[in-house]
């Protein structure tokens, strides 16, 4: 559902006037045609009753009409529009009006499922769109003082869960944007879009009339978003995987300046909350057939939640977080790139925490630092967005992929006194899979250094967190892997796997 609603809301929110078309020769028909145009390009089929009086053409009882995807079993995704008029104006731009209120609906009932009816309400205030270009090259700018989602009705198994919960909507204002299109082969678009705030409640009940709750609210303030890609002229938002074959690139992401999120909940098991804040962040997204690229990056966190059978409040706070994924998408003989980092910078826990397991302050509490970061190559042996490629592999019960090589370009804890650090290579041999029980033979080398590490066994002795005969077991395994390093407490280690599958630590054969 939210899928489909991105795809519609660039044209609902899209879109222009730039001071080198005030002389260019635009109509009315030029850009509805250009609508309809842009919404095939995500499978939409757009009809509507067109009336021409001098430049200006209304098209009333407006329809777009999405076919769900035929596994999905869930019917068709319509956006029902009651009028949309086109105004010419004498600089060459034509002025596009929407109506307050439009509808989203999406019945039916997928297999194994329970039948759905819903129905989204999209809002709109302050509403001001004018068009400028050529029928091929259009740039469209707008402004509005709101735009508001909400849920008229959802309906799952015949019970109302909007009534039962009381609501559900997300709220943007102060929006502003421009968008241009392109139309050649593929379609070109790019957008910028602004927004003071973004706001959002979901509130659920059980409609059954249990005491199961949940409530979330929150938003982020100081909204920018920029992105743009290739369309095909002609496609199908159901049908991902042909999508991307057909051409279909997308890169874009946003920022924000500020966030926070309380959720609150009651079930069987009792009460909690969590609240959290941020200092702002940013998300960069990209997807084509060259493969799926996620980068989230969040400042300043502060976390607090009560959770039930948790006897105190729990809260912590990070500088910042970041995670990224690159990956393949689509099946190829050729080896894929694909990266996946986790970078957690300056994490710190509530004092209450600390007391739980360490009330005298034995333990350091500078902030933790944890970094892990990996690319390598890889094979995709089906279409990740193909739906009947994935029941097919299954229920073969093949393998989905191969892994055939990995790079740890950094490793990095920093905890409590000791950090561990580490980089390595690997390639794996898919041809050989009974040395390691069914995985891949690995050859390469892992380089370990820790400082600080028997130190830390020290004072988990000393606070009686760790059983002596525990500490002697740790301390034996360190001798084994390990080798003593530059510096105090300071141990490095090599870990090798060589082309006959031995593994060897610091040269010394341990398997």
């Amino acid at each position: 559902m939210s899928r489909l609603f991105r795809c519609a809301s660039p044209m609902v929110l899209t879109l222009a006037l730039s001071p080198s078309w005030a002389l260019a020769e635009l109509t009315a028909a030029d850009v509805w045609n250009d609508w309809k145009s842009y919404m095939s390009s995500f499978g939409y089929t757009m009809d509507g009753n067109e009336s021409l009086n001098g430049g200006v053409l209304t098209v009333t009882e407006v329809a777009m009409t999405l076919p769900m995807a035929p596994e999905a079993e869930m019917g068709d995704a319509r956006i029902e529009i009651p009028e949309m008029v086109f105004t010419e104006n004498a600089d060459g731009t034509v002025n596009v009006t929407l109506p307050p209120v439009m509808q989203m609906t999406v019945k039916g009932q997928p297999e194994g499922g329970e039948p759905v009816d819903m129905a989204l309400a999209y809002e709109q205030s302050g509403f001001d769109m004018v068009v400028a270009g050529a029928p091929n090259d259009l740039t469209y700018t707008y402004a509005a003082d709101e735009f508001r989602i909400s849920f008229d009705r959802l309906n799952v198994d015949g019970a109302d869960l909007i009534a039962a919960a009381g609501n559900f909507e997300v709220v943007m204002t102060g929006v502003d944007g421009v968008s241009t299109m392109k139309v050649g082969e593929l379609r070109d678009y790019s957008q910028t879009v602004n927004a003071n705030e973004m706001s959002f409640v979901f509130d659920f009940k059980d409609p059954e009339g249990s005491d199961g709750s949940f409530k979330m609210n929150g938003g982020l303030q100081g909204l920018i978003f920029t992105g743009g890609g290739l369309l095909p002229l002609q496609g199908n938002a159901a049908d991902m995987s042909a999508l991307l074959s057909s051409g279909v690139v997308f890169e874009g992401g946003f920022e924000f300046a500020t966030g926070a999120n309380e959720i609150a909940f009651d079930g069987p098991e009792g009460a909690g909350a969590v609240n959290t804040s941020s200092d702002g962040g940013t998300v960069q997204i990209g997807m084509s057939s060259d493969g799926l690229f996620y980068d989230v990056t969040q400042r300043g966190s502060i976390v607090s939640m009560v959770l039930p059978d948790v006897p105190l409040p729990i809260s912590y706070s990070t500088g910042e977080t970041r995670g990224l994924i690159s990956m393949p998408i689509q099946k190829s003989d050729d080896e894929q790139d694909f990266r996946v980092l986790l970078n957690l910078d300056d994490f710190e826990m509530a004092d209450a925490l600390w007391g739980l397991f360490d009330a005298t302050g034995q333990l350091p509490r500078d902030p933790a630092d944890l970094v892990v970061d990996l690319n390598g190559k890889a094979k995709l042996l089906f279409d990740l967005f193909d739906p009947e490629q994935a029941a097919a592999l299954e229920q073969s019960g093949a393998v989905p992929g191969e892994l055939n090589s990995l790079t740890v370009n950094q490793l990095l804890l920093d905890i409590v006194g000791a950090r561990l650090t580490g980089d390595g290579a690997f390639t794996f041999d898919n041809a050989d899979l009974a040395t390691f029980g069914g995985v891949p033979r690995p050859e390469g080398s892992l380089n370990l250094q820790l400082v600080g590490g028997n130190g830390l066994i020290d004072k988990l002795v000393g606070m009686g967190l760790l059983p002596e005969e525990q500490a002697s077991g740790a301390r034996m395994m360190l001798g084994l892997f390990a080798v003593p390093g530059e510096g105090e407490d300071t141990l490095t280690s090599t870990l090798e796997i060589n082309d006959q599958g031995h593994v060897l630590a610091n040269g010394q054969r341990i398997q």
